[in-house]
């Protein structure tokens, strides 16, 4: 029996590698990313190459054959907890798949526990240098875009990926508005379209041109543009400008702190960011509990009562 280029063996058993394929075709029947299904694949052949055998049967794959690859996978200095859970999700979202399919037993895989850390992001000074505007009579239009490419970042807390899938014609600035039609959940969201950001991407347009279809942040040709190119391309212009943390991802938690910092609610951060719950936003609210205590007696209802006051004994 044939199902595309897939092809299923009578009375013999599935081998570790088809079974993956038969994965692999119902994550693409799904429409997952593409991204999404290469990093299945990535995280399978470092599973595949553990076992050191490619005619694997898949019967023969156990619970104890998962914990001895993630205390493999563990004992590299060069990985961390959260890299590790990363490679297990892809592991166990394959092994799942067999379960259902009656391929194997039925057990349970847990991640490993990590310990919540705070979330690095930008610090004011930082974002001074960062932001501030390149001399446009002396820099490239490299290093103005990338600029305002920071400025859109912060201004809108959007991952790189739905940043670089943002067009020209995603931008309403007569409602204050941005369509951003590539998020991770793969849900199209409107979010708005600050007067700041508003401003910097009007003149941005000015010297960037195009038509209405193309990519807001293209490549030198006008194209569509690459992520790791723009990560490397942030990289460099933040070493320039003296800033060591060069990560695009921390524009993102840079907003999430701010907005909460200026008393903003998290139901609309949630909305905003793009989370389909309130569990990550609230990561947010405990990691930045030590910056949450600005101010506290100010906004702290049992200090704000007139009627206290204090007497000397």
């Amino acid at each position: 029996m044939k199902m595309g280029k897939i092809t299923i063996k009578t009375g013999q058993e599935l081998t570790l590698q088809e079974s993956h394929n038969f994965f692999i075709r119902k994550c693409e029947v799904k429409n997952l990313a593409e991204r999404t299904i290469g990093i299945y694949t990535e995280h399978f052949q470092m599973f595949q190459k553990f076992i050191n055998d490619n005619e694997y049967g898949i019967s023969d794959i156990s619970l104890r054959l998962v914990e001895d690859f993630t205390f493999h996978l563990m004992e590299s200095k060069k990985r961390n907890n959260i890299t590790v859970n990363m490679i297990l999700r892809s592991i166990r979202a394959f092994l799942y798949f067999c379960m259902d399919e009656r391929y194997i037993p039925i057990f349970k895989i847990k991640m490993l526990k990590v310990d919540k850390e705070i979330k690095e992001t930008y610090t004011d000074t930082e974002l001074g240098t960062l932001l501030k505007k390149p001399n446009l009579k002396a820099s490239d239009f490299s290093e103005y875009k990338i600029w305002a490419f920071s400025n859109y970042l912060l201004g809108t807390g959007n991952r790189i990926s739905s940043a670089l899938n943002i067009k020209i014609t995603d931008l309403d600035f007569d409602n204050a508005v941005i369509r951003v039609n590539k998020a991770k959940n793969r849900k199209a969201q409107i979010i708005p379209l600050s007067h700041a950001l508003s401003t910097v991407l009007r003149e941005y347009l000015t010297y960037r041109k195009g038509e209405s279809t193309d990519f807001l942040f293209c490549n030198a040709y006008g194209d569509k543009p690459d992520i790791r190119t723009y990560q490397g391309m942030l990289a460099s212009y933040n070493k320039r400008r003296g800033v060591v943390k060069t990560s695009a991802h921390l524009y993102r938690h840079t907003f999430a702190k701010k907005w909460i910092l200026n008393g903003g609610d998290i139901f609309r951060l949630q909305k905003i960011l793009g989370h389909s719950d309130l569990s990550v936003v609230k990561e947010y609210v405990n990691m930045f509990g030590g910056d949450l205590a600005v101010d506290f007696d100010r906004f702290n209802p049992l200090d704000s009562l007139e009627f206290r006051h204090t007497k000397e004994k």
